[in-house]
């Protein structure tokens, strides 16, 4: 009779704490600590990538700078290589071979790599930093409305009782950092 009766204030004790939103207040809270891992996340994401993506476009565009210099130098040095028609030397033809051959090396590195891609890297760039900027905005918001719904479940009647006698406590939001208004600059 005993084990019957602990059984029945167990059940009724169980259906209590689930009508007074025990479960749901749970629920609520590990939902607020996911979500905040997932702002942690994005935050995370947002380190690794960044400085990455910048020195990339930069060593890019580096490169083709460099390639189109070492072109414009060796165009130049090539018409500046001047054969005398009337004394037609070895060294004056193998000076001029050895220029055209320089241009026409660096004509075949750039044939390689015709398309230029440091303005659509730097486009990629910032295509790139915008969607790590939403992505971080939309998992800051699903946390402070995951908050909000938790703050709010633990405040209303009759589960204010149920929060107080178990030590629910109100969760935080995110708020922007003092001088957040301000846009990051990137330099390069």
């Amino acid at each position: 009779m005993k084990k019957l009766f602990r059984l029945g204030l167990l059940v009724v004790f169980a259906m209590t704490m689930n009508s007074c939103g025990y479960n749901g207040m749970v629920s609520g809270r590990e939902a607020v600590t996911a979500q905040w891992s997932n702002v942690e996340n994005e935050y995370q994401r947002r380190a690794n990538l960044v400085d990455n993506l910048v020195e990339t476009v930069k060593a890019a565009g580096k490169y083709e700078q460099e390639t189109l210099e070492k072109i414009i130098q060796a165009r130049a040095s090539a018409t500046q290589t001047k054969i005398d028609p009337t004394n037609l030397s070895q060294e004056d033809i193998d000076k001029f071979q050895s220029s055209q051959s320089a241009l026409s090396r660096l004509l075949v590195t750039f044939e390689q790599y015709p398309d230029l891609k440091a303005v659509q890297g730097y486009t990629d760039l910032r295509n790139e930093l915008t969607d790590i900027e939403n992505r971080i905005a939309f998992q800051i918001k699903k946390f402070n409305d995951l908050s909000n719904e938790y703050n709010t479940s633990i405040q209303t009647f009759p589960n204010v009782i149920t929060a107080r006698m178990f030590g629910f406590q109100p969760k935080g939001y995110f708020k922007a950092e003092a001088g957040a208004e301000k846009a990051t600059k990137i330099k390069f």
